[in-house]
């Protein structure tokens, strides 16, 4: 029983310790970025905010967007939006931005009143699973780094992203044509 008691705590102490280095994006996904002739081309949609008005990809074509699934149950997902904040407050004027794209299968009556608690500076949008089949989503967070000629960059799949690695992405990307 001691054993198990220990193993747990142990456990559970690897788990939190896991968790704080994360916090700070030194331990997540990394992604490497594609050489531009190897990209392929993101998925357009047509999706809908909160105030009703249609957001496309190709909207945002000519910037470079990092475009986030997630849901509010998502505990990763919740993790990086004060990051993926902090990137549109910090490259949204220099032809940057943040979709999000809520997986949520309350919809908005789910996603409003977590929008009203979160302060999000960027777009969210509420996706369909054609949008997620579309991305290949069996798993949240994902986020993606589009390029300006709306081709992926990078895949940031299966987890918490880091950080610092995405950041890097995106400076990298900014600075190309």
């Amino acid at each position: 029983m001691k054993i198990f008691v220990i193993l747990t705590m142990s456990l559970a102490a690897a788990f939190v310790a896991g968790q704080a280095s994360n916090a700070v994006g030194q331990s997540g996904v990394r992604a490497v970025l594609q050489p531009a002739k190897a990209r392929r081309p993101a998925a357009d949609f047509a999706l809908s905010d909160a105030s009703g008005a249609t957001a496309r990809l190709a909207d945002y074509h000519g910037k470079v967007i990092l475009l986030d699934f997630w849901a509010t149950w998502c505990h990763g997902c919740k993790e990086e939006i004060p990051w993926f904040s902090e990137f549109q407050r910090t490259y949204g004027g220099k032809d940057f931005a943040v979709v999000g794209i809520s997986l949520d299968d309350g919809g908005w009556n789910v996603v409003k009143p977590f929008l009203a608690s979160a302060n999000i500076p960027y777009r969210i949008v509420l996706g369909n699973d054609s949008i997620a089949q579309n991305y290949g989503i069996q798993s949240m967070p994902d986020t993606f780094l589009i390029d300006r000629q709306g081709r992926v960059a990078a895949a940031y799949t299966t987890g918490v992203v880091d950080k610092a690695d995405v950041e890097a992405n995106i400076r990298t990307v900014l600075s190309q044509p």
